[in-house]
């Protein structure tokens, strides 16, 4: 995964765009309308996010219809997944060692309380 899916990803109007191509493939004049965004600005979001691998475009008679492209996705959704074993392993780590101070008597002679 590359730092530049992040850096596309981090600017609120691509963010915007993003998500509604979740939807479904849009043409540019689409993504506008409904995001309010005049239509060259659109389009360089659009060049930027296609420059990161995030969406795709397919020209279709006069337009261009843009695309989400699931493998970028896929790599983030690895990445993530990788962060989440690393806090499994933690919490247990916290767990394990939650459980023997509570196992550890206390100053009377009793065991503490969880």
């Amino acid at each position: 995964m590359q730092a530049t899916t992040f850096a596309a990803l981090g600017e609120p109007s691509r963010l915007q765009i993003v998500e509604l191509l979740r939807t479904g493939p849009l043409s540019v004049g689409e993504i506008s309308d409904a995001l309010s965004i005049r239509q060259p600005q659109v389009s360089k979001h659009l060049r930027v996010l296609s420059g990161s691998g995030i969406v795709a475009v397919e020209p279709v008679a006069r337009h261009r219809i843009y695309h989400l492209e699931p493998e970028v996705f896929e790599q983030i959704n690895d990445w993530v997944d990788s962060f989440e074993r690393l806090w499994e392993v933690r919490l247990d780590s916290l767990d394990t060692y939650l459980n023997s101070i509570r196992a550890k008597p206390t100053e009377d002679g009793s065991e503490a309380d969880g």
